[in-house]
């Protein structure tokens, strides 16, 4: 399976908006270089304590389409303020497996389910059940290195 990106994503703090990049460094044991987590800033960052799934997470632009599609709602990749948005690729199937974009390496650790920041932020409650299964993953940074948006998620 091979996957592509449509998206990367950052951001500096739990309050700044997520800002498109064309590149990132994901450090290992550390995350993306310039985002929330990499500085321990994060909402659901333990301060001073690594925590491998919050890493980096990925979402499938063909689940916020059809979310979309189906209630006739306008939520961007950015609402879900997940860093790396791809297209065809079946991120539920890599929990528990290794998997390479570009020079990087990651291993899927869990799903990334909607909480309720998501669905307070964009008042649509619907989400979480939605999306339940379907909002993205997160991984753990194996090998870092630098992605573009030319990359492509290796299975």
């Amino acid at each position: 399976m091979s996957g592509k990106i449509v998206k990367l994503l950052i951001s500096k703090d739990p309050q700044s908006p997520m800002l498109n990049v064309n590149q990132m460094v994901l450090e290992f044991e550390k995350g993306i270089f310039g985002d929330r987590y990499y500085n321990q800033v994060g909402t659901f960052s333990n301060k001073g304590e690594i925590e491998p799934d919050k890493d980096v997470t990925l979402i499938e632009i063909e689940k916020i389409t059809a979310l979309n599609e189906e209630h006739n709602l306008d939520i961007t990749v950015e609402d879900f303020r997940r860093n790396i948005v791809v297209t065809n690729c079946d991120l539920n199937s890599l929990v528990g497996k290794e998997f390479q974009i570009g020079e990087v390496v990651l291993k899927g650790i869990r799903l990334c389910e909607p909480c309720k920041y998501l669905a307070d932020k964009l008042s649509e409650k619907k989400t979480l059940t939605e999306m339940v299964h379907k909002a993205g993953l997160r991984a753990q940074i194996i090998k870092g290195g630098s992605i573009d948006l030319n990359s492509q998620v290796e299975i």
